[in-house]
């Protein structure tokens, strides 16, 4: 079984609070997800996180197939984590970790994302080739909305 990760850090000009407010609501993932990516939400996210929270999507990853894909919100401690998992979809197993922490200036977010593939030894070969360009271009997308929606960080001086 191989286990892989994707890690990133980014820093927002924004208040813990502020940050808390648009990650944890379920409907901004769309904002932050390339268009070409389909991304609906088709039930579970009309209300602010919480943990048990089950929310289903639609998501086209790859040459126009679209793909149901099913999370669960596992762990929430407002406003500094919360954790999703993949319950049914395009992985043997997502985790995502998702950490904001206060910071002079504003915000740091950090995201750890473990996951597996399917398809054992196959997966593992078209991983490099495939997934983990597309996920790093996903998250770069993400990366470059975000600083789109709230500015670029600047730490303060005195």
């Amino acid at each position: 079984m191989k286990l892989y990760q994707l890690h990133t850090i980014q820093k927002l000009p924004v208040s813990l609070d502020e940050a808390w407010k648009f990650f944890s609501s379920p409907a901004n993932l769309k904002v932050i997800t390339p268009s070409y990516m389909g991304f609906d939400i088709t039930s579970g996210g009309n209300e602010p996180m919480y943990a048990g929270q089950i929310i289903q999507y639609m998501v086209t990853p790859v040459a126009g197939i679209k793909t149901k894909w099913v999370t669960e919100i596992t762990h929430v401690k407002e406003p500094y984590y919360f954790v999703d998992e993949q319950r049914f979809g395009p992985y043997a197993l997502w985790h995502h970790k998702h950490f904001f922490r206060e910071i002079e200036g504003g915000v740091e977010m950090e995201d750890i994302v473990d996951y597996k593939l399917p398809f054992g030894i196959l997966g593992q070969a078209v991983h490099p080739l495939m997934v983990r360009p597309k996920l790093e271009e996903i998250f770069n997308f993400r990366r470059k909305k975000l600083v789109e929606l709230f500015g670029s960080y600047k730490k303060e001086t005195a």
